[in-house]
């Protein structure tokens, strides 16, 4: 009687009636007791280990690559077909664009069958033995397919009972070119992705598993090939939970009163269209019915073409704003502006502008805007002689006649004193102002191929006015990105979204239910320069006003 195992039949074996079982089968050298025992060793020691069959490393946190994982290259590619062969998903929010498949843990396909046995069976097996784990047999485990501009950002994996993560990759011949390639992050002092450090290069039947924990932050580059997909089956082997180190908050961004400025600075700088009473009742009505609007050509030409030659001349001063599981992208150095940009910014930060955008909004954003309690008292009024009259005047100051001025003393001189220690996240984590003061803060931002920003755990919210002016997005595409998503909490589907749009001011009221993220700017993005060979992107003023 031989020892020997019998032949496969192709993929699979012969069944007691016939049927060919597919059967898988992971590398013969990793399970090997010598080198199993040495991988275990270097587990445990948080070491690197070199070997034909298997590469872990410590750096920048513990994860290993296993090459040819699967011996037959005919399962290998029936498995291909199977999954291919799949429904497909779209997957799309700020974290991530990419197609994925049902869980695979019922599919009865047999190749996927079979790698869900080995994986979850006997590579499950060998790896509690590696990790010293307590792998559960939970199964979780999918297919995901990423094409062209596709990309999944910063992140680092951690949901309750996930210990260790696995991706198979069955992509075709691939190099870094292409994009799609695994990266790596360090991490700092509060446990916040730094930089990449490492970049894996997907590969035809290689496994790539690491440690699921507070630092392991890493990201899917997006895929530049407009050819090829990257196919991939990936999910998580379960265990006891990790304890996680304390949240980390960042310091809140002040916010200041409005700097005194009469209406002088309007006439400047804005478009007399807005500043007309009438106008202003017409815009306030539409935006308390959407609590949204946009305003176009709303600097005056001259003053914009001036704003755009001192972006485009590069003199800008940028620092790139992280940590990037939050954002990734390049704000201004205030003091060091040209004289055009930091008056842009001023104007922003008006007295005057402070009532218009009350005057634009219904919001209390000055002493001489209404409250509800006034405007209930004008209804009242009203009532009694002309209501329609003395809503306009209650609710309007008329800015198209240069002697109605802004008051600048009283109460006004008094707030604009006022300093507040409260601030904010620029994504939305905001601390309430408690003062009465309306307040805000603003940055002068760069967005560029691969920026975006993200709703993240920390993300908290309050009632707020977001303003955005853009710049420079002449032949700017929706498809490119960088649009502001508006989304409610715990949901993915958006509720508003502003596309950039040159010289056009977006006003957007949100509230403790909404978030919002600016969509990742992917590589479709550089067909920008085919028209504007030397611009990289676009330019917004953003600024959060608080009643």
């Amino acid at each position: 009687m031989s020892g020997k195992r019998p032949a496969e039949l192709g993929p699979g074996r012969a069944g007691k009636k016939g049927k060919k079982e597919v059967v898988a089968e992971f590398s013969d050298a990793v399970m090997e007791e010598a080198l199993k025992r040495q991988v275990a060793e270097a587990w445990s020691r948080r070491a690197p280990l070199v070997h034909e069959a298997i590469v872990m490393d410590k750096d920048p946190f513990l994860h290993c690559v296993i090459p040819n994982f699967i011996q037959s290259q005919d399962f290998l590619e029936g498995l291909q077909k199977e999954l291919l062969n799949l429904d497909f998903h779209e997957k799309y929010n700020d974290l991530y664009k990419f197609q994925q498949s049902d869980d695979l843990k019922k599919r009865r396909e047999p190749h996927i069958s079979a790698l869900r046995k080995v994986l979850f069976e006997d590579f499950r097996a060998w790896l509690s033995d590696i990790s010293k784990i307590d792998l559960e047999s939970t199964i979780d485990m999918s297919c995901a397919k990423y094409e062209f501009t596709d990309a999944l950002l910063c992140h680092d994996d951690e949901l309750e009972g996930r210990r260790i993560a696995f991706i198979l990759y069955l992509v075709p011949p691939w190099d870094r070119s292409l994009g799609g390639t695994l990266d790596l992050y360090t991490v700092d002092e509060h446990f916040q992705p730094k930089q990449i450090v490492k970049s894996l290069v997907p590969s035809w039947n290689t496994l790539v598993f690491f440690e699921v924990s507070p630092v392991s932050f890493h990201q899917v580059s997006e895929v530049l090939s407009e050819e090829k997909s990257r196919l991939s089956v990936s999910g998580w082997f379960h265990g006891p939970s990790l304890t996680r180190p304390p949240n980390y908050f960042e310091p809140l961004i002040p916010r200041s009163p409005h700097i005194p400025q009469d209406h002088g600075i309007l006439y400047d700088w804005i478009n007399p269209t807005y500043l007309g009473m009438d106008y202003q009742i017409q815009i306030q009505e539409e935006f308390e019915e959407r609590s949204e609007i946009l305003l176009k050509e709303f600097l005056k030409p001259e003053k914009f073409t001036k704003v755009c030659e001192a972006l485009e001349k590069g003199d800008v001063e940028w620092n790139s704003q992280g940590p990037p599981n939050k954002r990734f992208y390049e704000k201004a150095e205030e003091n060091k502006l040209q004289d055009i940009l930091k008056d842009c910014m001023e104007l922003f930060r008006s007295e005057a502008l402070f009532l218009l955008l009350s005057n634009f909004t219904g919001l209390k954003l000055h002493f001489l805007a209404p409250s509800e309690e006034d405007e209930i008292e004008d209804r009242k009024e009203g009532e009694a002689a002309s209501a329609a009259d003395s809503t306009e005047e209650g609710t309007s100051h008329d800015f198209s006649e240069p002697e109605n001025n802004l008051a600048t003393t009283g109460n006004s001189s008094q707030e604009s004193n006022v300093q507040t220690q409260t601030g904010s996240d620029p994504e939305g984590n905001e601390a309430e102002d408690e003062s009465g003061v309306p307040t805000c803060q603003g940055e002068l931002r760069h967005w560029k191929t691969g920026h975006y920003t993200l709703v993240h755990d920390n993300s908290k919210t309050e009632f707020a006015l977001d303003l955005l002016l853009y710049c420079g997005c002449e032949g700017w595409e929706p498809e490119y990105g960088g649009f502001t998503s508006y989304i409610a909490k715990g949901e993915d589907e958006e509720l508003l979204t502003v596309n950039p749009e040159n010289n056009s001011l977006a006003l957007v009221y949100r509230d403790r239910e909404t978030l919002k993220f600016v969509k990742h700017i992917n590589h479709r993005s550089l067909e920008q320069k085919k028209t504007f060979p030397h611009r990289t992107g676009f330019w917004d003023f953003s600024f959060v006003y608080f009643e």
